[in-house]
């Protein structure tokens, strides 16, 4: 058989047997598919109906709220860089009860004063601070826990501007800040709001490969004048109810 018969030859059988660029397709599947499955869907994590009591979407927030604690479990939104310093609204509305909760389960006001601990924004109100109606949303009390004051002004702020400049850097930070209770946490208010332990703030842009998770803990003996930012990095997959 000449050289040539010998090449046609070699080439149908190949054909026949589906060797060469079939499977390097399905090599990259394979990767892809092992990629996914790494990643961590913190939404599907955190916002779902086993979780919380009450699932609420403000529109520009959405909050998984705990009836027995009358407080937020976590609350997930986006920041967009374009946004971040937009109109910057100096004015700030008053908080108000949430209508959409069942009214025995809702918090009020009044729970918070004299208790010794500050109304705390999960998602804050300066990031949202563009519009009013982004603003207004904040101020649900459904967005509010008990913080000890000196972490709530003086350190959680600062995990709070630095997802600004996420956001500003990267074009857009999906944050979900998680609470995180005791199992028989302390009470304040009229209505019997929890205090929690601490809580957890986790920043993730999956198009730039970024993931960062922050934790504080609400303790009033922790030294705000000292405090930075890196000192609450903690590893994403630590981050729990």
């Amino acid at each position: 058989m000449r050289f040539s018969q010998l090449i046609i030859v070699l080439i149908f059988y190949l054909s026949l047997t589906g060797c060469g660029s079939v499977e390097v397709g399905e090599q990259e599947n394979i990767s892809t598919q092992e990629e996914g499955q790494n990643s961590v869907d913190y939404k599907t994590k955190f916002m779902n109906e086993d979780t919380c009591s009450v699932l609420l979407d403000k529109e520009f927030l959405e909050i998984c709220y705990d009836n027995s604690k009358k407080v937020a479990k976590s609350v997930a939104y986006v920041l967009y860089g374009d946004l971040v310093n937009e109109l910057n609204i100096q004015e700030r509305p008053s908080f108000y009860e949430e209508e959409s909760i069942e009214k025995s389960y809702r918090a009020k006001v009044s729970d918070y004063t004299g208790s010794g601990y500050d109304r705390g924004h999960m998602a804050p109100d300066a990031s949202f601070d563009w519009s009013q109606e982004s603003l207004d949303a904040t101020y649900s009390l459904a967005n509010i826990i008990p913080q000890v004051p000196e972490v709530n002004q003086q350190m959680w702020v600062k995990a709070e501007a630095y997802a600004r400049e996420v956001a500003v850097e990267l074009g857009e930070i999906n944050i979900i800040n998680v609470v995180k209770y005791g199992s028989s946490p302390k009470y304040i208010g009229e209505s019997h709001i929890a205090v929690s332990l601490g809580y957890y703030k986790i920043l993730f842009n999956e198009d730039k490969d970024f993931e960062a998770c922050y934790y504080y803990a609400n303790d009033a003996i922790l030294q705000s004048y000292s405090d930075k930012l890196e000192e609450h990095k903690v590893d994403c997959s630590s981050v729990a109810y």
